[in-house]
């Protein structure tokens, strides 16, 4: 199914919690809505599922004005939070329970049932209610009971965060691999930016009842249209008064230039900085000097928070390497970063980086 959403708005009263929205999903895609908490992410998944009506603007399913049609119409199916599972019926009558709404024969029910729980990893299941499954399971059953009466849109609301870290992760790729044999276009929310990345096709990023940006993962974390973006997905430091670094003669020339700046502002990702023992020179020409402030243990790299000058900069460090202490002095070279001018962002390298060494470390 395809979607299309123009000038969409909806308010709460006097609150104005969409503020024209406007996205196109095509097809088969897998769509993240990412943003914080209170952004307007779930009121438009609802006003999508036809639970709230828009204030203004207009929905399309498959090129057809949907903003008047009733839920049962519009082919979708939604899996909530919560689960939301029948907790007086069995798996089996859970899974059922659309296609039952939909009248279909017995044969049909029985078969389709039974091959989604095989699909699902759930085989065996059919007699146990709710009480007795862990909440991975609740969850797949939610999806069954969702994907039973083939919906052509498939709308899930936070699916994964009333589950722990380990199996919440262990069903992004499981969710990622059904929707694919299924070619069901699916829209699902979450607030948790590495669920988004790793599991959808593309990403809406919504702020304050708006569209930040829309695009595949890779080109947004890459291409950030805005210094929310910048800082929300992924991790970086945000520098939002101008500051001397070496290597970057550059970034005091457009600094003069304040009419082609957007806030001044600067971004540094962690991949761009490399950190060494004051010992080793990083490199005798871009490299700083700087401080060991914070050590993160994050099982396969150390997570690093350094101060060179008045900037506190992250990085990654690998466990096969040397282990810092706070406060030990280290050798810091940034490699590059992301300045926000009036046509976008401008990634900047360090122009002594490549400056020939004497001798090789």
């Amino acid at each position: 199914m395809d979607i299309q959403v123009k000038g969409l708005h909806k308010y709460f009263g006097d609150f104005h919690a969409i503020k024209g929205v406007d996205f196109q999903i095509k097809e088969g895609n897998l769509v993240g809505l990412l943003g914080p908490s209170g952004g307007g992410k779930t009121s438009i998944l609802r006003m999508l599922a036809g639970l709230e009506h828009p204030t203004e603007g207009d929905i399309y399913l498959d090129h057809k004005l949907a903003n008047d049609l009733p839920t049962q119409k519009r082919e979708i199916g939604f899996v909530f939070q919560n689960y939301a599972l029948f907790k007086h019926m069995t798996v089996f009558e859970n899974v059922a329970y659309g296609l039952r709404v939909k009248k279909a024969k017995k044969e049909e029910i029985d078969q389709s049932v039974h091959e989604l729980l095989r699909l699902m990893g759930l085989a065996g299941t059919e007699k146990k209610y709710p009480h007795q499954l862990s909440g991975g399971q609740k969850q797949r059953v939610a999806f069954a009971r969702a994907l039973a009466p083939r919906p052509r849109l498939l709308l899930l609301d936070e699916p994964f965060a009333a589950i722990d870290a380990k199996v919440r992760k262990e069903l992004r790729v499981w969710l990622r691999n059904v929707i694919t044999e299924f070619g069901i276009t699916t829209i699902f929310v979450t607030h948790d930016q590495d669920e988004a990345v790793e599991v959808a096709d593309e990403i809406l990023i919504i702020n304050q009842g708006k569209v930040e940006q829309q695009g595949a993962p890779w080109d947004i974390y890459h291409h950030p249209s805005s210094v929310f973006v910048a800082g929300f997905i992924g991790e970086s430091t945000i520098v939002e008064k101008p500051t001397t670094l070496v290597g970057f003669d550059r970034l005091a020339l457009l600094q003069q230039q304040e009419d082609s700046l957007h806030q001044h502002t600067i971004f540094i990702r962690p991949e761009w900085i490399e950190v060494r023992p004051s010992e080793v020179t990083v490199n005798k020409f871009a490299g700083q000097s700087g401080v060991v402030k914070h050590l993160h243990f994050r099982g396969d790299s150390w997570y690093v928070e350094v101060t060179v000058g008045d900037l506190d900069l992250v990085t990654y460090s690998s466990i096969q390497e040397k282990q810092f202490q706070i406060g030990e002095e280290v050798n810091v070279l940034i490699h590059q970063l992301s300045i926000f001018t009036n046509t976008g962002n401008e990634i900047l390298e360090n122009e002594l980086k490549d400056t020939p060494l004497p001798y090789h470390i």
